[in-house]
Formats: C-alpha cells, sequence, structure tokens
C-alpha cells in the first residue's frame, strides 16, 4: 500500500500429510485465506517454495498450475459455487468436461460422486431445487469428482443452519475414513475440532500447530 510492505504470510513453514485432516484457523487479516489460495494454487508464493506430490508447484507455468488445480485440488467454497441453470449431475461434470474425459465416463464418475454424497435421488435437480445442506452436497461431489489429492474446504459450514452444518462435517469424517486428504479453513472451533490437527495463524505466521 504505497511505500509500505506488508507480509500476507511470513515464513511459513508447513507439512500435510496424505491422508491428514488439517483445520486452518486464524481471525480476519491472519493470512490463512492468502495460504488457503497457495496451497490451492490460485496464487503463487513470493518467496519460498510450494511442493505437490513431490513437484514444485510454485515455479510451474499458469496453464500447468490450470492442470494442477483441475485435477489434484477439490474446492469446497462456503456459498457454494454452484451454476444454477445446470442440473446436480451437470454441476459435477464441469470439472471432467475441462479435464477432456469422454461424456459416457464422466457421466458415469460424476454419479458415483453424487451417491458418495448421500444424493443419488437429486442428480436431475437444479440448484434452486435443493437445500443447502443439498447444494454444499453437490459442491463436495465436484470437488470429488476428480479424486483429487487435497480437498480444500473454505468455511465449509458457513452458509448453513447449525443442523445441517453438523450433517455436513459428518460427511468430510466420512470421506476422510476412506482415505481423502483434507484441509478445511475455519474460524470456527467446532469446525476445527472435527480435525485431528489444528494450525492457527496470526499476523502471517504459524502460531500454533497441535494434534487433536
Amino acid at each position: 500500500m504505497g511505500a509500505e510492505f506488508i507480509d500476507a504470510l511470513r515464513c511459513v513453514d508447513l507439512d500435510v500429510r496424505t491422508n491428514e485432516y488439517l483445520a486452518i484457523m486464524g481471525q480476519s487479516g491472519s493470512g490463512k485465506s492468502t495460504l488457503m489460495n497457495i496451497i490451492g494454487c490460485l496464487e503463487r508464493p513470493t518467496a519460498g517454495e510450494y511442493w505437490l506430490n513431490d513437484e514444485r508447484v510454485s515455479d510451474m507455468s499458469d496453464r500447468a498450475l490450470a492442470h494442477v488445480r483441475n485435477q489434484a485440488i477439490g474446492f469446497v467454497f462456503q456459498t457454494f459455487n454452484l451454476l444454477p441453470r445446470m442440473t446436480a449431475l451437470a454441476n459435477v461434470e464441469v470439472p471432467l468436461i475441462y479435464s477432456g474425459m469422454k461424456r459416457r465416463e464422466r457421466m458415469e464418475q460424476s454419479q458415483l460422486a453424487l451417491e458418495t454424497v448421500g444424493l443419488g435421488d437429486r442428480m436431475q435437480h437444479r440448484p434452486s431445487e435443493l437445500s443447502g445442506g443439498q447444494r454444499q452436497r453437490v459442491a463436495i461431489a465436484r470437488a470429488l469428482v476428480t479424486e483429487p489429492s487435497i480437498l480444500l474446504a473454505d468455511e465449509p459450514t458457513g452458509n448453513l443452519d447449525s443442523s445441517t452444518g453438523r450433517e455436513i462435517m459428518g460427511l468430510f469424517e466420512r470421506l476422510h475414513a476412506d482415505g481423502n486428504t483434507l484441509i478445511v479453513v475455519t474460524h470456527e472451533q467446532s469446525i476445527a475440532d472435527h480435525a485431528n490437527r489444528v494450525v492457527r495463524l496470526s499476523d502471517g505466521d504459524i502460531v500454533s500447530d497441535t494434534e487433536q
């Protein structure tokens, strides 16, 4: 900002293991959104390195990063980000279209993803015909459909009532038990309590990293 230089993250050193369930916590301005964007290959670090699956993705071209985002990272957003005119099945298909998968295989994989999140009977419904919890399940199915290395969720229950939020967190626990690697970014302790490890940020630094 003008002549002032602000470090969003400062010397963050973080290892995430396969099949880990990690919560990243911090108040507004702590750097958790920047860290999430770097993990998700949405932003590049201005210094240091980021390695994913033994590849230094921090040095990749924009085209290569787009491929990593499509294949290796599944995103779940607080606002669902579903396409309103498309069915649940068509929404889940979108990442597979970008990956170039043939239609029959796309359909089969998308149906399986929706069945995994308990929406096998809602495949032809549009977002406006679904509850908030069902829309978030569609978003989770879309994130899972490419069989990513990391499922990255940003405040995944922020737009849900408490009962539906618990339902979604129960689904995350089942996905973790099935072998998925989960990273949940949240400011709510009740959400972080579901994780096996909690990393807390403050002013761009990791101030604690605890197993639970």
